[in-house]
C-alpha cells in the first residue's frame, strides 16, 4: 500500500485513519462532503506532503469522485455515510443515497483497475446478542432502521463487485467507536454526549431505562483494526468484527462518567424500534486472522476523552 484514498476522511475516525496512513508513510487523498466531518479535523496534517489532496464534495458527485482516482490509489477506505439513525428514520432517503447509491459510486470508481477497496460496516446490521453469548460475523442480521438497512445494503452490493468482478473486498464492522473529535451531539456517540455534559455540569440524559447495553471500541484501537485488515491477504472477501469484548449498560457508563446520581436522568425513547438491547462483540476472527485486539479499556478510554474535551478552547 503506497496511495490510499479515504471517503469520509475529515470525519471523526476517518482523520484518525489519515494520521494512522501517513504516520505509515502511505500517500492519501480525501474527500469529505463536511456533513459529518470538519476542516479543522485534518488542521494537523496540512503541512505534511504525504497529504496529497482534500476534496470537499460529495461521493454522490461522480466527476469529482472519479478525478480522484486519476493517481490511481492502490486502495480505498469507503468511510463516507449517513451515520444518525434517528435522522434515517425520520429521512430514509437520505441514508438511500448516502450509503448506497453513494457506495455504488465508490465500487464503480474502483471497478476499471480492480482497486481493492475497505468497506466500512457497522454492528447496527446485527440481531441482538442474547443474554450470554458475543456477537460473531455469523450472527443473523436485523437492521432496525434505515441506517443499518442501507449500510447491509451497501455490503451485499459490494459483496456483488467482489463475486461478479472479482473486486478486492474487505469489509469491516467495528462496534461503537469513540475518542477524541467525536461530535457530542446526536451525530457523535454516547460516551462523548455523556464526558462533555458531565464537563459542562449539565444533565446525562439515557434514553429507556438504561439497560441496554454497547462493546465500545476506542478510536485508535478501531484504526488499528483497519489498517491490519487492509494489510492482509487473507482478509480479502471476508467480514470482520472489532469491538472490546466486553459490553456496559449504558446506566452503568453514566455513572462511570459522572459521580453525581441526580445528573442523570432518564427520558423516553423518541425511537425505541431502532434500540438494541445488547451488542457484544466477538473479536475472534480479527485476533487470529490480523492478529488484532484492543489495547485501551473502556476507564482508560473515557479518561483520554475527558482529557481531550478539556484541552479544547470552548472549555477553557
Amino acid at each position: 500500500m503506497k496511495k490510499a484514498l479515504v471517503t469520509g476522511g475529515a470525519g471523526f475516525i476517518g482523520r484518525w485513519l489519515v494520521k494512522k496512513l501517513l504516520n505509515e508513510g502511505i500517500d492519501v487523498w480525501v474527500v469529505d462532503n463536511l456533513e459529518n466531518g470538519c476542516k479543522e479535523n485534518l488542521n494537523e496534517f496540512k503541512n505534511d506532503s504525504k497529504l496529497r489532496d482534500v476534496v470537499f464534495a460529495d461521493i454522490l458527485d461522480v466527476p469529482k469522485l472519479q478525478s480522484l482516482f486519476t493517481d490511481k490509489p492502490d486502495i480505498v477506505f469507503h468511510l463516507a455515510a449517513q451515520i444518525n439513525v434517528h435522522e434515517s428514520l425520520e429521512n430514509p432517503g437520505k441514508s438511500y443515497l448516502s450509503n448506497i447509491q453513494g457506495t455504488y459510486n465508490v465500487l464503480e470508481a474502483c471497478r476499471p483497475n480492480l482497486t481493492k477497496l475497505m468497506l466500512m460496516g457497522t454492528c447496527m446490521v446485527y440481531d441482538v446478542a442474547d443474554s450470554k453469548g458475543a456477537i460473531t460475523e455469523n450472527h443473523p442480521v436485523k437492521p432496525a432502521s434505515p441506517y443499518a438497512g442501507s449500510k447491509l445494503g451497501a455490503e451485499v452490493l459490494a459483496e456483488s463487485y467482489f463475486h461478479g468482478y472479482g473486486l478486492p473486498l474487505i469489509t469491516c464492522r467495528p462496534f461503537n467507536t469513540y475518542g477524541p473529535f467525536q461530535k457530542n451531539n446526536m451525530e457523535g456517540g454516547v460516551v462523548s454526549i455523556f464526558v462533555k455534559k458531565e464537563l459542562d455540569g449539565e444533565e446525562l440524559q439515557i434514553f429507556g431505562d438504561g439497560t441496554q447495553t454497547r462493546d465500545l471500541l476506542y478510536v485508535e484501537d478501531c484504526v488499528e483494526f483497519l489498517f491490519k485488515a487492509a494489510n492482509n491477504e487473507k482478509a480479502i472477501g471476508q467480514i470482520i468484527n472489532a469491538g472490546l469484548g466486553e459490553d456496559v449498560a449504558i446506566k452503568d457508563l453514566a455513572a462511570m462518567v459522572c459521580s453525581d446520581p441526580n445528573r442523570i436522568k432518564y427520558v423516553t425513547h423518541h425511537h425505541p424500534q431502532s434500540e438494541i438491547q445488547k451488542l457484544l462483540c466477538d473479536y475472534s476472527k480479527a485476533k487470529s486472522m490480523l492478529d488484532w485486539k484492543p489495547q485501551t479499556d473502556l476507564k482508560t478510554g473515557i479518561q483520554k476523552i475527558r482529557q481531550w474535551f478539556q484541552s479544547q478552547p470552548d472549555l477553557g
